[in-house]
């Protein structure tokens, strides 16, 4: 591992277990236009893409996609947060990494990820925060990861992507960033963990390898 200097963290599936949440944000929809619960595959869709995509998977193929689009612009995600649940360990990863890393989030909510970091006070851990409203390209483009590396002035390697889906291993990939698969050993990543603390000893290690300075 080279030197890093910026971590960057998903939201969902990461920082958050957000499966319950989605599910029901995207099932009320779907009820208000007498549509079937998700199933599996469509869980997983959601979990992964922007609200926006996820309303057009949903309703493919359906002469009510407008009309549920015009529904979701009105709802509000707010009601739907408490049902989030935050990793283990998150907090103390985070405070092991303040102040000797920089930190950032990239992920595919939209407006819904400021709340989410004041509801569960991490609004504090966070230098740089870039949501799909943030850029053209959405992941699995790497517009994003790109941005962060930007803001820092900073090369790929000098970074870390902590990622759990197919759509960050493309993203990563594509910006040239190590990932860090999280719960996930089937992606293709320099490093797959279960927990926050097994990075927290990758870096460990990572720092005092090298020379002090």
């Amino acid at each position: 591992m080279e030197q890093v200097k910026v971590v960057i963290f998903d939201c969902d599936g990461v920082m958050f277990d957000s499966m319950k949440a989605n599910e029901a944000y995207y099932n009320h929809i779907l009820t208000r236009f007498e549509k079937p619960r998700m199933n599996r595959e469509e869980c997983n869709y959601v979990h992964m893409h922007t609200a926006e995509q996820s309303v057009e998977y949903l309703f493919r193929d359906d002469p009510k996609l407008k009309d549920a689009l015009a529904y979701w612009r009105t709802m509000s995600y707010l009601p739907f947060i408490p049902l989030m649940e935050m990793e283990p360990y998150l907090k103390p990863f985070l405070e092991y990494l303040r102040p000797a890393y920089k930190t950032a989030i990239s992920t595919n909510r939209s407006d819904t990820m400021g709340p989410v970091l004041a509801e569960h006070g991490l609004q504090r851990y966070f230098d740089l925060v870039i949501s799909c409203l943030d850029v053209k390209h959405p992941k699995p483009h790497p517009e994003s990861l790109i941005k962060i590396l930007d803001h820092f002035e900073l090369s790929p390697q000098e970074a870390i992507y902590i990622g759990d889906s197919q759509i960050d291993e493309s993203a990563a990939k594509a910006a040239g960033i190590p990932l860090v698969a999280y719960k996930n050993p089937t992606l293709s990543a320099a490093y797959s963990v279960a927990h926050f603390k097994e990075i927290e000893d990758l870096l460990e290690r990572s720092r005092w390898s090298k020379p002090r300075p």
